[in-house]
C-alpha cells in the first residue's frame, strides 16, 4: 500500500515538472514574440500573464495540498494562489485594454 502511494506521488511528481517545463517554454516563446513586434503581437501580453496565473494557482494548491500539517508551507500555497488570482486579474485587465483600447 505504501508503494502505490510513493508510485502515485511520484508519477504526479514527474507530471507537474513536465507541466512546468511546457508552461515556462510556451511562456519563454510568447514573451520573446512579444517584445520582438508588440504592435503586431499585443495579445500574447494577456496569454501570458494566463499561462503565469495558472502555473501559480497550479503550484500553491500542490503546495497547498501536500503540506497538511505544516502550517507555514501551506500559507506559501495560499500565497501563491492568490498571486496567481491576481496575475489572473492582469491578464483580465490587459485583455480589456486591447481589445477595447
Amino acid at each position: 500500500m505504501l508503494q502505490e502511494k510513493r508510485r502515485g506521488g511520484r508519477n504526479s511528481r514527474v507530471a507537474l515538472d513536465i507541466f512546468h517545463i511546457a508552461t515556462g517554454v510556451i511562456m519563454v516563446i510568447f514573451a520573446v514574440l512579444a517584445f520582438l513586434n508588440p504592435e503586431e503581437n499585443r495579445i500574447l501580453f494577456p496569454a501570458i500573464f494566463l499561462l503565469a496565473a495558472i502555473l501559480n494557482v497550479v503550484n500553491g494548491y500542490d503546495c497547498f495540498r501536500e503540506n497538511r500539517r505544516n502550517g507555514k508551507k501551506r500559507m506559501a500555497g495560499i500565497a501563491l494562489m492568490a498571486v496567481g488570482i491576481a496575475l489572473f486579474l492582469l491578464c483580465v485587465l490587459s485583455s480589456l485594454t486591447i481589445w477595447w483600447g
